[in-house]
């Protein structure tokens, strides 16, 4: 790592703790701050809307199909949700003088804390899998969970008076635990972040540097002290720079009229675009850029694959899938040199040996950044042949996943019917050929058969002109083009 690169996270974390031992040190500034009324009104506010917040993330979150947004939402409402508790429990409020209060402060950032880190684990872990399988009902389930939860430590807080909050070991091993995860997290987001310039992924490393602080100056301080209410701004501080990466990496220039449009519409081009956070397409774009020869190949592909998937009458999840796994089927050339990947004539061995690892370079990246099983299946197996001579894997047959198998031939027809350095563009009919030629040994024969249903059946299907920009390139800022 740059030291460069470690600064901003460097001076997060060290100088909100230098600056509660300098005033708890310092007994004439620390001074007592006793205003029960305001702490519970000012935290349970923040808390709640904050919890709305978090719903609303974890919308979106499904929408997008990235498991780690729904991790991310999650962890806010565990912040948000049980903080909340923290608020109303304040003494003398609602409730009389409990442990309630010590114990959601401690036990928000804990929670907060463990799905900030299960966001951080790669999407393709056998936990996750399992997990994403019922992505749509973790954030409404936790949600509900937690508000059942608070309500029950509200209306009975004498339950919660067996939490051992007052032992030294009890303290130090959350304390521990604390620091294990955010430290594991900030780690794996900063490593992430090295490539890919993902907002949210420095937002996160931020958000964790002042989630530690919290902890420490929960564990450390003196209630009602003015060095005690530092934490209360930092966990605040957290929920905002998340939001703040979220809104960066997620937020579209589309208006509202034409956001809501993109749910329902039946234009090809929109269906492909509308899934897409601006930071993907930019993975895209830079894929295209750096491979001359390619431009608008990953939307053709895309274009091809989703009609020929029609055909096989797959399901609407599973074209969401597909367009977003396909338009990102080549991400790995971004790590290809460029003077290999825009060679003009024929590779050597040792170059179709580089060219060839660029499925797994892709799925690695793709991995850490939140992508479902089935769109890093379409990034890893696209290359894999029906006979098992393909790569990386060689995986044979059914074992390739069928959303691989689709984009194979789609990948393999549009390359055929673009023009290269070394070659003419095929015509349809001679790329038909091939494939049918092809078909049982390299092509699983159902998704040959479809495209040669459905492009007899509608030529519009095909009639893509193999020099056809990307709209996603098209759309890029003149200032951008050319430049990765």
């Amino acid at each position: 790592m740059k030291l460069r690169e470690l600064t901003g996270p460097l001076i997060a974390i060290s100088l909100p703790f230098l600056l509660f031992n300098l005033l708890k040190f310092n007994p004439s500034l620390d001074i007592q701050f006793a205003v029960p009324r305001g702490h519970f009104y000012i935290v349970s506010s923040v808390a709640l809307l904050a919890s709305i917040i978090a719903i609303a993330v974890g919308i979106s979150g499904s929408r997008v199909r990235n498991i780690k947004i729904s991790f991310l939402a999650m962890a806010f409402i565990s912040l948000a949700e049980v903080f909340s508790v923290h608020g109303l429990s304040t003494p003398n409020m609602l409730i009389h003088v409990s442990h309630l209060p010590g114990v959601a402060a401690q036990g928000s950032v804990l929670l907060a804390s463990f799905w900030l880190w299960l966001s951080s684990v790669s999407s393709d872990n056998g936990f996750i899998v399992r997990l994403s399988k019922w992505r749509q009902w973790l954030v409404p389930i936790w949600t509900i969970g937690l508000g059942i939860l608070g309500f029950a430590a509200l209306s009975f807080p004498h339950l919660i008076e067996w939490v051992p909050l007052d032992g030294l070991a009890s303290k130090w091993l959350s304390t521990g635990g604390v620091i294990f995860l955010n430290g594991m997290t900030m780690y794996r987001y900063h490593q992430s972040y090295r490539y890919s310039r993902f907002p949210l992924q420095a937002a996160i490393v931020y958000s964790c540097c002042w989630m530690i602080n919290a902890q420490l100056i929960i564990v450390l301080g003196e209630t009602w002290r003015l060095s005690w209410w530092l934490y209360h701004f930092l966990l605040l501080a957290s929920m905002l720079v998340m939001l703040y990466g979220l809104f960066k990496q997620y937020a579209s220039n589309q208006s509202l009229t034409m956001t809501i449009r993109s749910l329902f519409t039946n234009d090809p081009v929109e269906r492909i675009t509308s899934c897409l956070s601006p930071s993907v397409k930019e993975l895209v774009l830079a894929t295209e850029i750096k491979d001359t020869y390619t431009a608008g190949h990953n939307f053709r592909v895309t274009m091809y694959a989703l009609k020929l998937a029609e055909e096989m009458q797959l399901q609407p999840e599973q074209l969401r899938a597909l367009s977003q796994g396909a338009i990102v089927h080549d991400v790995g050339k971004n790590m290809i040199p460029d003077a290999i990947l825009n060679k003009p004539g024929r590779l050597t061995p040792e170059e179709r040996f580089i060219i060839e690892t660029h499925p797994v370079k892709g799925y690695e990246m793709c991995r850490n950044l939140g992508f479902m099983k089935e769109e890093l299946d379409i990034i890893r197996s696209h290359h894999e042949k029906w006979d098992g001579t393909g790569y990386p894997d060689r995986l044979q047959g059914e074992e390739i996943p069928l959303l691989s198998r689709i984009v194979a031939v789609a990948d393999v027809y549009d390359a055929l019917t673009s023009t290269r350095s070394y070659r003419k563009a095929w015509t349809h009919e001679e790329a038909i050929h091939f494939l049918k030629e092809h078909s049982g040994s390299h092509f699983d024969p159902i998704c040959v058969q479809a495209w040669v249903n459905v492009s007899s059946r509608d030529p519009e299907v095909y009639r893509l002109p193999s020099n056809l920009a990307s709209p996603l390139f098209m759309s890029m800022p003149s200032g951008h083009k050319g430049v990765v």
